[in-house]
């Protein structure tokens, strides 16, 4: 076997099988299979995006994070009198949330860059090699999957917003159908030319003019000094010891992977056979550990505001930094009596995650999001931008005030690989924003602590807290859900399963080398493996 690849959706996994048959290597399959998803995925991800990769290569030890993620826009400009910036409501069902989109709820996007870059340092392929299978979904079509139509039917009111997307959206006068037949021809040609021109297309050559002629005639905020001057950043991986493993998370801008480390190092203090899987007790455990996530978070962000991130990293995940917040967890456990909750703002569910292993080890965790799109195509293009400057979750001071202009903004993206003896483990990571961290924490405590199969670790029912209440997803013993509300925790009963508990698309290599991987069933997963 010479590679797995798992993500959300067939066609994704697809492209990127295809390039590890032809002899690519996880790098390569992972570029391949990003660009296919903003096709094959089009209901929760689009080229105009941005993302994050963590490489690890265990021939030489070495780990990466490629940091693609947005800036805030508006280099060398004047706002316009008029903004391009509308509100929208989605009806969740048990809830409803608020969007914005238009031209100034677009950042500068980094999915073209930090993709085109990653492939330059560590693939083996041409990028004309490895976008052919985006061009060839985009320009002869796909099936639409049934869990991309389904979102798209959700975010009705931002994917019919504008003339330009319900020409992708709609067919026959309603939104696409699970199972249709759809192309995006002038998508094709970008990447076409993307294909043959390389990063610059988008940086400072003719997709970058469209883009800013765009955004200059309607209102937006983006420039052309934006695009010219984002960089994709490279970090080192943050290292956590965890048992008898090493786990690799990214640092800021991901606030998830610091958040998460935190999580795990707490978690690691308990012994897991005192809290038998789906009990009571284990349910208590994860409220306690994300009640305590939720509480150091303004004390991080903090910290990142006025630190080196060397220096915010160490205090956070300090021995005597962790054992305060143990010694909370263990007198709650104690008296059955819940921590205080911190709540955090709303966040959108819309993010895709993949992860590949090849034949050598080589591992990539990628995590790519448009949020829900800016609610318009840029004029012959295909191209669909984002709206991370409409995104609550990441601007809880003022939706145009609370980053500098050009500062990279915060993401829950938190890309993950999970090492044993200097050997690639487990790729994983999660789409659902604030919910990245509760789904990787419990994939990696359902794995590493209680020894289920991969496909277990995923697909087992999740809790996560949120709005002070510990949400509790349909398939838990109604027994164990009842007795921890008997001790005053604060729970709601989910009657299904869903898209809002994230979806941790994984692969993992066995101490034998053998390969596996586990799509997340709530979110369309998919897996291919190559011979």
């Amino acid at each position: 076997m010479s590679g797995v690849i798992s993500a959300g959706s067939m066609g994704t996994v697809a492209a990127g099988a295809l390039i590890l048959k032809k002899g690519g290597n996880a790098v390569d399959a992972a570029v391949a299979a990003a660009f296919a998803s903003f096709i094959a995925e089009i209901g929760v991800v689009h080229l105009g995006g941005s993302g994050m990769g963590h490489l690890y290569n265990p021939h030489n030890g070495r780990s990466i994070v490629y940091d693609f993620f947005s800036n805030a826009p508006g280099l060398g400009r004047t706002p316009p009198a008029a903004l391009d910036f509308a509100e929208v409501m989605i009806d969740f069902g048990a809830t409803t949330q608020s969007f914005h989109l238009g031209r100034a709820a677009v950042a500068v996007s980094g999915n073209i860059a930090g993709l085109c870059q990653m492939a330059a340092d560590h693939g083996r392929f041409p990028l004309s090699t490895l976008l052919q299978p985006a061009i060839k979904m985009a320009r002869e079509g796909i099936s639409i999957e049934p869990f991309q139509a389904e979102t798209s039917s959700l975010l009705e009111p931002l994917y019919t917003h504008t003339a330009g997307m319900r020409r992708i959206f709609m067919q026959n006068g309603r939104m696409i159908q699970p199972n249709a037949h759809f192309s995006i021809p002038d998508l094709a040609n970008t990447l076409e030319t993307l294909a043959q021109e390389g990063a610059a297309y988008a940086q400072n050559g003719r997709l970058a003019a469209a883009i800013v002629a765009d955004q200059q005639a309607n209102g937006g905020l983006l420039t052309a000094a934006d695009l010219a001057e984002y960089a994709v950043y490279k970090r080192p991986s943050i290292h956590l010891p965890y048992r008898q493993y090493e786990l690799l998370l990214p640092p800021p801008s991901s606030t998830g992977g610091a958040l998460t480390a935190f999580a795990l190092g707490l978690l690691g203090q308990f012994d897991p056979a005192n809290f038998p899987h789906s009990s009571s007790r284990h349910l208590q455990l994860l409220f306690e550990i994300m009640s305590a996530s939720g509480r150091v978070r303004p004390l991080w962000d903090k910290w990142t505001a006025s630190l080196p991130v060397e220096e915010a990293i160490s205090r956070l995940l300090a021995p005597s930094f962790l054992n305060h917040y143990h010694q909370e967890i263990e007198r709650a456990l104690r008296l059955g009596n819940p921590s205080p909750i911190t709540p955090e703002p709303d966040a959108p569910p819309n993010t895709s995650h993949l992860s590949v292993i090849d034949k050598d080890g080589l591992a990539v965790s990628l995590t790519t999001t448009a949020g829900e799109s800016a609610g318009y195509v840029v004029p012959g293009t295909g191209y669909i931008p984002n709206n991370m400057m409409g995104e609550e979750d990441l601007h809880p001071n003022g939706f145009h005030n609370s980053h500098p202009v050009g500062q990279r903004l915060p993401t829950m993206m938190t890309p993950t690989i999970i090492l044993r003896d200097g050997q690639t483990r487990l790729v994983v990571g999660s789409g659902g924003s604030l919910r990245i961290r509760s789904a990787i924490l419990q994939v990696l405590n359902n794995l590493l602590d209680y020894g289920l199969s991969l496909d277990e670790a995923v697909n087992r029912s999740r809790v996560h807290l949120e709005r002070q209440v510990l949400q509790c997803e349909a398939g838990f013993d109604p027994t164990a859900i009842n007795a921890l509300e008997k001790m005053g925790y604060p729970v709601n009963r989910w009657q299904t399963r869903s898209i809002y508990f994230g979806g941790a698309h994984s692969a993992s290599r066995t101490e034998n080398g053998r390969l596996a991987g586990a799509g997340d069933n709530r979110r369309g997963g998919a897996v291919a493996h190559t011979p």
